[in-house]
């Protein structure tokens, strides 16, 4: 078995389940290319060697090499408008077939207009961005402009965050798994408990009554010298949402020591908490957002640093500078995912189902004493148990039956379905997890 620091940060790639998982569920021929992908891929936690190997993915679906479909509620959080929408498919072709690449000195309509797009509506006075082939780098942009704008080099971010896997991002990031053993860390990153009112360290029981927020006013007024507080406006790993109140506090608080308010959104942006942006529900203007995943529609890697407009300040230096910065084919399909939320109303959808979702489960589960919490925001939903072993159980059971999710901090199944899912699927998947459920704990 994997040891418990391991096992806390979910979707491992070792342990006896899923030997034991894939012994009974993968063919010959799977085998083989799962050896050879081992055979040439440095392997790493939580990703090679693999569990399984894809043919297809259509909608919510994924389809294996067995030929055996899945329906998918954790999509590396990347699947806002499912996989293959038409709509995302089409512009991409288009813009394939007459220019699938824009040189850095050159500018181009699908990279202007999505930037115009994502601007007007970012939830701040004259938004501007810049593109990044993904959400790390985009952390390692605003982490660059905070250092540019405040004369510090300084960081304030939360335990058990996850921002990215390069060096800059572990650094502020919270997870052992990316940290441990990688030696010093980039200077001036600093840490403190996050916003989880279940296992508060300032004994809160439950409630949040911001003991962690003051906590940070403390650090700030004792390091006196901080850039930036880096924060995820909604924990994707455990669905932790803080009270409406937190943000509004944390606002004050970095206004009042001139800290510059950095929220990652990388995995829940563009409508997965049903709001476009998940800061939106709180009610304030954060100095930047960093958004990614949905936003390359599924297919196309692209994320985006947005920034308000005092903070453009860095034309002397290279904040990204990436290759594929002004990927048309990217932001073609990055257009086409806002047309998709916009035309099909998958914002309020997302409300809607996550509201149901979360109330079925409550109804599902009401009996089974192994549930400690369901929790969710929009259509992406926590299920917390007092065990990590049962919530490993769980995960491969419903493997079994055709349904991926995530496992976060050992004992929170997360379901982040399409917000386009069919709501037969979502009812259905509700099923399987219970009866799984009830199955591990002899029900």
């Amino acid at each position: 078995m994997p040891a418990e620091i391991d096992r806390s940060e979910g979707d491992i790639n070792l342990g006896d389940r899923r030997a034991a998982w894939q012994a009974q569920h993968l063919d010959a021929a799977t085998r083989e290319l799962l050896d050879e992908d081992a055979r040439w891929f440095l392997h790493q936690s939580m990703s090679t060697p693999c569990l399984n190997a894809l043919q297809g993915a259509q909608g919510a679906w994924l389809l294996d090499t067995a030929g055996r479909r899945i329906l998918d509620f954790h999509g590396n959080s990347l699947h806002q408008v499912g996989y293959g929408h038409p709509t995302v498919l089409a512009a991409m072709r288009e813009t394939l077939e007459t220019l699938p690449f824009s040189p850095r000195r050159y500018t181009n309509r699908p990279a202007v207009d999505l930037a115009r797009r994502l601007c007007q509506a970012a939830p701040m006075t004259g938004a501007r961005l810049l593109f990044a082939p993904g959400g790390t780098a985009a952390i390692g942009m605003a982490l660059k402009l905070a250092r540019l704008a405040t004369g510090r080099f300084k960081t304030l971010s939360m335990w058990d965050a996850f921002h990215g896997a390069s060096l800059d991002a572990i650094s502020i990031g919270g997870e052992a798994v990316f940290r441990r053993g990688i030696g010093p860390l980039m200077p001036g990153s600093e840490h403190v408990p996050p916003c989880d009112p279940g296992a508060c360290v300032f004994g809160c029981g439950g409630q949040c009554a911001l003991r962690c927020v003051d906590y940070i006013d403390y650090c700030l007024r004792k390091e006196g010298d901080v850039a930036a507080v880096v924060v995820e406006t909604v924990r994707c790993t455990d669905v932790q949402a803080p009270p409406l109140d937190y943000y509004r506090r944390l606002r004050q608080i970095c206004d009042r020591h001139g800290v510059l308010l950095i929220l990652d959104e990388i995995p829940i942006a563009l409508g997965r908490t049903g709001h476009l942006f998940a800061i939106e529900r709180y009610g304030i203007e954060p100095d930047m957002i960093v958004i990614g995943k949905g936003l390359g529609g599924a297919s196309m890697p692209l994320a985006a640093l947005i920034a308000r407009e005092g903070l453009n300040l860095g034309q002397h230096i290279s904040l990204g500078h990436y290759t594929h910065e002004k990927n048309p084919l990217a932001c073609a399909a990055g257009l086409a995912v806002l047309d998709v939320i916009e035309q099909e109303g998958l914002i309020e959808r997302s409300r809607r189902l996550g509201n149901a979702a979360v109330q079925r489960l409550l109804a599902l589960t009401a009996d089974l004493p192994v549930v400690k919490e369901v929790r969710g925001v929009g259509l992406l939903i926590g299920i917390e148990l007092h065990d990590a072993d049962l919530a490993e159980t769980v995960l491969y059971r419903c493997l079994s039956d055709g349904l991926s999710f995530k496992v976060g901090q050992g004992t929170v199944l997360v379901l982040a379905p399409p917000l386009n899912v069919d709501e037969a699927d979502l009812w259905w998947a509700l099923e399987v997890i219970a009866q799984a459920l009830r199955q591990g704990t002899g029900g």
